[in-house]
């Protein structure tokens, strides 16, 4: 099974890397104005943006934000390192555990609107690796 950078790199689909913000600069809106950001470069050249985000606690603001920005899961379950986990499989549960989640993008779906230069949007496709 090839990995999620294989995968959406056939299918165009840019990867949201490293993304952080420093735990004493959270709930102060500098990770949504930077994910509007991130989302307007990637509108630029794609329809669907990707990120992986880690599955403990530690993530947990993270998990929110990219939830309540619409992000949703890939459908592959979770993935470590170069592969997906596949069922019943026996693994040591450490940050390299993620669950990558997926973002279709249209034109005029920003949450800042001064990032959002043209109207209209796109056909929301299926996603399928």
């Amino acid at each position: 099974m090839r990995d999620w950078h294989d995968r959406s790199r056939e299918k165009n689909i840019p990867e949201i890397h490293d993304f952080n913000v420093l735990q004493k600069f959270q709930r102060m809106g500098i990770g949504s104005r930077l994910m509007d950001h991130a989302e307007q470069m990637i509108r630029e050249r794609s329809r669907i943006a990707g990120l992986g985000v880690g599955i403990f606690s530690n993530y947990g603001a993270a998990q929110v934000l990219y939830a309540q920005r619409g992000y949703i899961p890939d459908g592959k379950g979770i993935h470590e390192g170069q592969r997906y986990i596949q069922h019943g499989e026996t693994i040591t549960v450490n940050d390299d555990i993620v669950f990558y989640l997926i973002k279709h993008l249209s034109r005029n779906d920003c949450s800042g609107e001064r990032m959002c230069g043209e109207e209209g949007s796109w056909k929301s496709d299926t996603w399928s690796m």
